[in-house]
């Protein structure tokens, strides 16, 4: 799993837009002058124009995108998480603009890199145009990543470079109670329609919650913050000592309060939701888990061909397991003891073993922190904290230990996470100096679709491992993954019941009524969640068989993963598009 402060993204994004309608007749004016300035140029003061207006939207996407904002121009901005909006005709008229901005340039005078970037904006304007429509349908509570979850983990990771970033720090915690204020409104909205969480959702966000609430005194944001405190030189001791003080009470003042309103709406409005099923069920929820399948994926097809897909790859894992001869799968499980549990030793040891078949990347820093265990419960197992675009050699990885059962789960999480997960992904791309803009958009499918990618490569990587029990167990892993796909297209799309899903999982020897109850509410919770990670996955399987196909004899894996790394995230049409491009 990967973090940045990408909740309701989208709408942020649109937020920006809105800002930009008043200016739209002058960047149209200025792409149909007859000035000597190149299409490309023009463009690029384009697109620089939009990145610096939305990393200015709120105070952390400005934190965590850029460590040096006055380089971009950007100063003085207001302390502020930004706000969500509401307003379907604004947000339909701003895409619009911006849709007519963009038609305005060129697009055969424009550089490769400025063709791509074009068809990736072209692309989210018109997903963002038709989930307008939709806005009320989503969660920002998402039982997986919610606000609820994100922002403390996001608060204790906000990088202090100098005493200005702790002042805004606390200006901004001090501005919790209003942008939960916002979230409630939001919440109060979508009970109004009808669409408000179904009660079990309500149950285990304001678990997640209280689970903050309850650390008190021994909150992470206390201890996290005088780590980081501490490490600022041009400070004092008293002034440090002063800022500890203050921090602790922003969190008793604002931030916890904030949390305590937050349970206690959500306890009001339990009971209001109309729905205990999947999106399906709601007016044109058929229609709209379409898009977040489309949003979530990256990919052209539609649900019932990704179903095909889904089983198509089960059918292909299953026989590549049957022809494995001499072990059978709980043999490899008894016998994949791995040589080391230290992140540290692992990660060196992935970054070494894919060197032959990834390209070579050096100089990397990265540091492994553990989940808060009072926040084990409610976090996921792993996750990448994503560095500023300006400092991108400082790497964060943090490990929830509640959810590693063995050395082999610790592995082959930090392949998903590290190396050629998440963090080789992130650095690698960032080192093509790509246009700023494309940091702002969040393409899932190809994110966490690498990131399983890697994860299932990294069975092959392990000198623990016989070439079998590899084959064994990544098939394995993929296949569960598959079938928790299976069941979020099935819950949101066809409309299983939990006596469904039940009954999908027992076919496949899941029988534990309360496991699959967990995965049946945590699916109504986070729709197109699996579809991420599974479907982002097979598709550069798909893409994978495509470069064999066509390389026949001149195949080669380092090609290919350096083929579609250099696009970087784009929905799955546009890397195929650029992946043959010289």
């Amino acid at each position: 799993m990967i973090y940045r402060f990408h909740s309701f993204r989208k709408k942020r994004f649109l937020s920006v837009l809105l800002t930009m309608i008043l200016s739209v007749s002058l960047v149209l004016t200025g792409c149909q002058s007859q000035s000597s300035e190149s299409q490309d140029k023009k463009f690029k003061n384009f697109t620089r124009d939009i990145f610096c207006k939305e990393v200015s939207s709120n105070t952390v996407s400005l934190h965590y995108t850029l460590k040096n904002s006055e380089k971009y121009g950007i100063k003085d901005i207001p302390v502020t998480f930004g706000e969500f909006l509401e307003d379907k005709e604004a947000q339909l008229a701003a895409v619009e603009n911006m849709q007519a901005a963009l038609k305005r340039f060129s697009y055969e005078k424009l550089s490769k890199e400025n063709r791509l970037t074009y068809d990736i904006l072209e692309y989210y304007l018109d997903l963002s145009q038709k989930e307008s429509t939709y806005f009320l349908y989503e969660e920002p509570l998402g039982l997986v990543s919610g606000i609820q979850t994100q922002l403390p983990v996001l608060l204790s990771e906000y990088q202090f470079y100098n005493r200005e970033d702790v002042e805004v720090y606390l200006k901004l915690m001090k501005t919790t109670p209003q942008y939960f204020e916002s979230l409630i409104e939001i919440e109060r909205q979508k009970a109004k329609e009808g669409l408000f969480m179904a009660d079990y959702a309500a149950d285990t966000v304001m678990e997640q919650c209280q689970a903050f609430l309850e650390m008190k005194e021994n909150n992470y944001l206390i201890s996290t913050f005088v780590d980081r405190i501490q490490q600022l030189d041009e400070l004092s001791e008293k002034e440090k000592s002063d800022y500890i003080q203050k921090n602790a009470l922003m969190l008793k003042s604002y931030v916890l309060p904030a949390y305590s309103k937050l349970v206690q709406s959500i306890q009001e409005l339990k009971g209001s939701g109309k729905n205990e099923k999947g999106l399906c069920h709601l007016p044109e929820g058929k229609e709209y888990y379409q898009l977040v399948v489309k949003d979530a994926t990256g990919s052209e097809r539609s649900v019932e061909e990704l179903e095909n897909l889904t089983r198509r790859q089960i059918v292909e894992d299953l026989e590549a397991m049957e022809n494995v001869l001499g072990i059978t799968a709980a043999e490899a499980k008894e016998t994949a003891v791995m040589d080391s549990a230290n992140p540290e030793e692992i990660l060196k040891s992935l970054e070494a073993g894919i060197s032959h078949a990834f390209p070579t990347l050096t100089n990397i820093q990265v540091q492994v922190k553990y989940v808060p265990e009072a926040l084990e419960e409610h976090l996921s197992p792993a996750f990448y904290m994503i560095p500023a675009l300006d400092n991108v050699e400082e790497n964060v990885i943090y490990i929830n230990q509640s959810h590693m059962g063995n050395n082999l789960t610790l592995y082959t999480t930090l392949a998903h996470e590290g190396y050629p997960g998440h963090l080789y992904q992130t650095v690698y791309y960032a080192r093509t100096n790509p246009d700023p803009l494309r940091s702002i958009f969040n393409f899932g499918g190809y994110v966490e679709g690498w990131a399983t990618y890697a994860e299932m490569c990294s069975y092959y990587l392990s000198s623990s491992l016989s070439k079998e029990q590899a084959t064994l167990l990544q098939k394995n892993s993929s296949i569960i993954l598959a079938l928790y796909a299976l069941a979020d297209m099935g819950i949101h799309y066809d409309g299983w019941s939990r006596m469904d899903t039940a009954a999908f999982f027992k076919n496949y020897g899941i029988k534990d009524v309360d496991v699959v109850n967990q995965i049946y509410e945590l699916i109504i919770g986070s729709p197109g969640n699996y579809l991420k990670y599974y479907i982002g996955y097979v598709e550069f399987m798909e893409l994978k068989k495509e470069w064999v196909e066509r390389k026949g004899e001149n195949f080669s894996q380092k090609e290919f993963h350096k083929a579609v790394l250099d696009i970087g995230p784009a929905p799955f049409k546009i890397v195929e598009k650029y992946m043959w491009k010289d």
